[in-house]
Formats: C-alpha cells, sequence, structure tokens
C-alpha cells in the first residue's frame, strides 16, 4: 500500500456512482482509490492491504453494508468506515454507525459536503451530512426529561461529541480508561440512549452541549 496517501476504497455496485465518487476523490491528490463493485471482493482486498478508509454502499447485489461494515471493523478495527447511500431510514443508520460506521452520506449530498464528511472522518469525528442529521434529529425531544448529570459526566458527554477516544478522554482528564468507559455506560443509562449516537443526539437538542 501506498505509505504517503491515504488508502481509501470505495464499494458500491452502480458504475455511474462508482466512476462519479472516484472522480471526486481524485480531485485530492492525497487519496489513493481503489474501487468495487461487490462487497466480498472489497472484503478480501481489505483483509489483505492496509486501508484507511472505505466509502460503503448500503445495498449491494452480494450483501449488505450493514454486515460488510461489521466485518470489516472486527477485521481492521483502525479503518475508518463511512456509509454512502440512498437509504434514508433512521433504523438504518443507525444500525450501521452501531456496526462501527464513522459516518453517514446520501448519494443527493453535493461533491463540497461529500468531501468535508469524509475528511471529518478521518478525523475521528461522528460524520453525517446535513439531511442525515436532519433524519435523526426528527424524534421529539418535547416533554423530555434532562436527568441530573455531574460536572464529570458533562466534560465525558462534551469530549464524546468532539469524537475523541476513550483512550484520549482518559488523557486529557487524567483518569483511567476503565473510568470513562464507566462513565460512558451510566450516560446511556440516565438518558435511555442505546449508543453514543443518539445519546450526542439527545445531549445537543436538549442544549447541554
Amino acid at each position: 500500500m501506498y505509505k504517503n496517501k491515504i488508502n481509501l476504497v470505495i464499494v458500491d455496485d452502480h458504475p455511474m456512482v462508482l466512476e462519479g465518487l472516484k472522480y471526486l476523490l481524485q480531485q485530492d491528490e492525497t487519496f489513493q482509490i481503489f474501487s468495487f463493485t461487490k462487497g466480498n471482493a472489497a472484503l478480501d482486498f481489505i483483509q489483505e492491504n492496509r486501508i484507511d478508509v472505505v466509502l460503503l454502499d448500503i445495498v449491494l447485489k452480494d450483501g449488505n453494508g450493514l454486515d460488510f461494515c461489521k466485518i470489516i471493523k472486527r477485521h481492521s478495527p483502525e479503518t475508518t468506515v463511512v456509509g454512502i447511500s440512498n437509504q434514508a431510514e433512521r433504523s438504518i443508520i443507525l444500525r450501521f454507525l452501531e456496526n462501527g460506521g464513522s459516518g453517514y452520506i446520501l448519494k443527493n449530498a453535493d461533491a463540497k459536503e461529500i468531501m468535508q464528511c469524509i475528511q471529518d472522518a478521518i478525523k475521528g469525528k461522528l460524520s453525517l451530512c446535513k439531511d442525515v442529521q436532519e433524519i435523526m434529529a426528527k424524534p421529539s425531544v418535547i416533554n423530555y426529561e434532562i436527568p441530573r448529570i455531574t460536572k464529570r459526566e458533562l466534560q465525558i458527554l462534551k469530549a464524546v461529541s468532539e469524537g475523541q477516544t476513550s483512550a484520549e478522554i482518559a488523557d486529557i482528564m487524567f483518569i483511567s480508561v476503565i473510568t470513562v468507559e464507566t462513565h460512558r455506560r451510566n450516560l446511556l443509562q440516565k438518558f435511555k440512549a442505546k449508543n453514543m449516537i443518539e445519546l450526542v443526539k439527545i445531549a445537543t437538542d436538549n442544549k447541554l452541549i
């Protein structure tokens, strides 16, 4: 693999979409691009090479991106996986993120937004295009009773919303990773959130962060 490049794999079974994404990303010389129309072929390639980023369609002829995302992250936890799809159902987006995805982009996003989302994901941020952000915001938070949280929990909540890992938070706050993970679990329970994505959304909607 190319050491001085960001090795990026695109997986999409629509040739026109694939070529369009390749053309867009080739404008940035930091990317070394590899493209596949089948998920299993991409998996084989990723297992044999160091890949930094995967742009993954959800609906593929030989499987679905939800499962492929989970397999990629299991084999290569350091690889950033971003969904890019026409599938706009909230449940699908959540499942993709729960399976290890770092972001989700709808194919109707413009070129600038797609590039920005990819760059954000590479930096470790949760990367959602504007339309996806609106979809995730749809569940009503009216009459939501905000739980009491400690000063430390609020600090960790803010750090999580900025895309920091448990290890990074532990270093900054001079506490153990286990302590950070305990706070994260407590926050999920207090807010009755299924995952950190939903937790950050609730906190943002209620102006806690």
